[in-house]
């Protein structure tokens, strides 16, 4: 009967006012604006740590013009595509890719149009350009990461294995007999 006598304006104290009552900030503030605030966050992930449900490896190289050509010797640590996962490789390339090298990888996605959309500079094609052709997998991989020229990077809406399978995807796509033929048998051992 005590506890129930007084009109309550105010929930008490709070345990842990931070939880409670979180601190906004911009989106893209700089990282030295919120330090300024007592905000100590990076938004970064620690050096070293690896996605959960990522692959196990790390890309060694920056983004820098020594990287771009060093990562010519990069191979793709995945093993070839399923069925399944070459369908997921192709949803994926027509989501982050096709928009604006297009859907036949001719570099006339919806974003360019010819020259007639809203994109200016016509996108590499993956198709009919000889360097695009001869582009090593992981000078695919560190441009799809990095990004290049008028090209942003696509790290941060694709993991690792899933630019892996969009190179996987592309590559495919460029040499269809190599990834159609089977093994070649060794007709250089012996006869009995």
């Amino acid at each position: 009967m005590i506890s129930c006598n007084k009109v309550r304006r105010s929930p008490g104290r709070v345990y842990m006012p931070d939880m409670a009552y979180s601190r906004a900030y911009e989106t893209y503030a700089s990282t030295q604006a919120l330090k300024d605030k007592g905000i100590n966050d990076t938004a970064t992930p620690v050096a070293g740590t690896i996605a959960r449900g990522d692959i196990n490896w790390t890309y060694p190289y920056k983004n820098d013009s020594a990287g771009y050509v060093n990562s010519a010797v990069v191979k793709n640590p995945l093993p070839p595509l399923t069925d399944a996962e070459n369908t997921e490789a192709e949803r994926l390339y027509l989501v982050y890719c096709g928009v604006c090298h297009g859907e036949k990888m001719d570099g006339n996605g919806p974003l360019y149009k010819g020259g007639e959309g809203p994109f200016p500079n016509k996108p590499r094609d993956l198709m009919g350009d000889p360097v695009a052709q001869n582009m090593a997998e992981g000078t695919m991989f560190h441009s799809i990461t990095y990004g290049r020229n008028s090209m942003g990077s696509h790290a941060s809406q694709l993991n690792t294995i899933q630019r892996w399978m969009v190179v996987d995807y592309i590559k495919n796509k460029q040499n269809p007999a190599a990834a159609t033929s089977a093994p070649v048998a060794d007709t250089t051992a012996k006869k009995n």
